[in-house]
Parts: structure tokens; C-alpha cells; sequence
């Protein structure tokens, strides 16, 4: 398999970082990086090594592998590790910052997001869509079930109507093609969820409401731009959303976290997972 050291090395946070893990560090995270990028290339339907192509699982097979994990698929990313024991996390700042989570916390979803932003930065979507883009994944840090709803909630006080509106709904709006926007149902669905998965009822009725909604599109835009595997050698930097952020984000000078907000535990939980109580 090749590899994209590039790609790779920002992964792990860059180089600095990867010359400072030992040599069973490297090799158990060459490891999965190349588990993931196998996991890609099945998601995306191509040949594997010996010129198959995957079948998708059926729900049933699905839910039999629930008891041969040591962790349950919805656990947040800051509280498990794919490869031996956690890792120590750096401090955050006394008034933390957006861009102090994504540099610090939000490791990740970060590469996503911004492959998402980017990409709807470059097929001319409005602020907002790219502002939205950028977030809506990041509560998977903290937990993966309903994240959309999570992340809407974690960034409410902090961003329009609109973005939240567009955060909180693309969740629901993934499981429907949508052809004429340019949607297509992605195969990773049928590979993690199985091929005969239908969506539970309060995500069809969450649907329902919101192609009939004045703002569908907003969250069928994130769902447009969103990237089902990450694109190899693409890594767009923090620096080209900042004065997005500085437009649309209201950044408590409390820092998040301290400000007092419905959702300031939501940013301390991020901020400090490793606290037992």
C-alpha cells in the first residue's frame, strides 16, 4: 500500500509529534492508518488486494459485533484510543478559544471538518454553509450518537439560527439521497449501518420536517460537501476559516467553558476528559 507521509505524519499532529513516539508507537499507528485507508477503499466500493469487491453487511451482522469491542461505537473520540492506552493532553489556555479547541481537542474531526469546509469554500458556498461545515462534526469528540443534535446545542449560543439549524439537521438528511442537490447516498452507510438499514422513526420524521422547511437546503448543503473518506494529501489549514470565524462565531471573552452558557459543561468536558467526576 502507499502511503502519504504527509497525510499521515498530520494525523498524528505533524512531524514534531510523531518524532517524539517510540518505535511500537509508529508501528501501531502506521498500523491503522493503514487499517483506515483500507476501510476507505472498501467504503467506496473499490477491488481490495485479491480484486474483490466488499459486500455490505446486514444489520443483523452489524449488531452481532456489538459484544467483540472493548468500547461501544457512540463513545467520543477524547475518551478512547484505537491503538493501546490514551495519550496525555496538553493544557488548554485560562480563556479558551475555537481555534484552541481544534488545536488542541478536536483531533480527531478536525481533518474532516476542514476537508469539508474546504470544499465548500471551493464550490462557492456562503459563509455560514463553510462556518457550518466546519463544526458539524466536532462534537463527535465528546459523542457520536445524535451528534448533530450535540453539536447544534454546543454551538448555539455562539452562531446564527441558521448554522445551527444547519448543523443540528444534516444528521437526518444523510440517510436521503437527494439527487437534484447533488446527494448521493454514501456505501460507508451500508457498510457500518448494513446494506438494509432504514433509518429509526424519529430521524424520518426529522426528515420529513425539514425538506419541508424554508432553510432545507442549508443542512442538505453540509451533507453535499461532507467527505465520506478523507481525500489523501489534502490538509487545508485553520488559517484560511479564521475570518470566517471572527465574522460568525461570538467568542465568549469569559473563554468557552467559563462563560455561564446552557452549554459551558459541554466545553469543559472537551476541554478536561480526563477529570473523574
Amino acid at each position: 500500500m502507499e502511503i502519504d507521509r504527509r497525510a499521515f505524519f498530520a494525523g498524528l499532529g505533524g512531524a514534531v509529534a510523531v518524532a517524539a513516539m517510540t518505535p511500537e508507537q509508529k508501528a501501531d499507528a502506521l498500523e491503522e492508518h493503514m487499517m483506515r485507508k483500507l476501510d476507505q477503499a472498501a467504503a467506496q466500493g473499490q477491488p481490495s488486494a485479491n480484486g474483490a469487491v466488499e459486500t455490505f453487511p446486514t444489520m443483523a451482522q452489524v449488531e452481532a459485533q456489538i459484544e467483540t469491542r472493548r468500547n461501544r461505537q457512540g463513545v467520543g473520540n477524547l475518551f478512547l484510543s484505537p491503538t493501546g492506552n490514551v495519550k496525555r493532553l496538553p493544557p488548554m489556555p485560562a480563556k479558551p478559544t475555537l481555534l484552541d479547541f481544534f488545536n488542541l481537542r478536536f483531533n480527531a474531526t478536525s481533518n474532516h471538518v476542514r476537508q469539508s469546509a474546504n470544499r465548500a469554500m471551493q464550490t462557492g458556498m456562503s459563509e455560514e454553509i463553510i462556518l457550518a461545515c466546519l463544526l458539524h462534526d466536532t462534537a463527535q469528540e465528546l459523542i457520536k450518537v445524535d451528534h448533530g443534535w450535540w453539536a447544534a446545542q454546543l454551538y448555539e449560543p455562539y452562531v446564527s439560527e441558521k448554522v445551527a439549524f444547519a448543523i443540528r439537521y444534516h444528521q437526518a438528511l444523510r440517510f436521503y439521497e437527494d439527487a437534484a442537490n447533488g446527494y448521493k447516498y454514501p456505501d460507508l452507510y451500508r457498510r457500518i449501518f448494513g446494506e438494509d438499514y432504514k433509518p429509526e422513526p424519529y430521524i424520518e420524521a426529522t426528515y420529513n420536517m425539514v425538506r419541508q422547511h424554508k432553510w432545507y437546503i442549508e443542512p442538505r448543503l453540509v451533507t453535499v460537501n461532507d467527505l465520506y473518506a478523507f481525500e489523501p494529501g489534502v490538509n487545508p489549514q485553520m488559517e484560511q476559516f479564521v475570518d470566517i470565524i471572527g465574522r460568525h462565531f461570538k467568542q465568549p471573552k469569559e473563554g468557552l467553558g467559563f462563560d455561564n452558557s446552557p452549554v459551558a459543561h459541554m466545553w469543559r468536558s472537551i476541554a478536561m476528559p480526563d477529570h473523574p467526576l
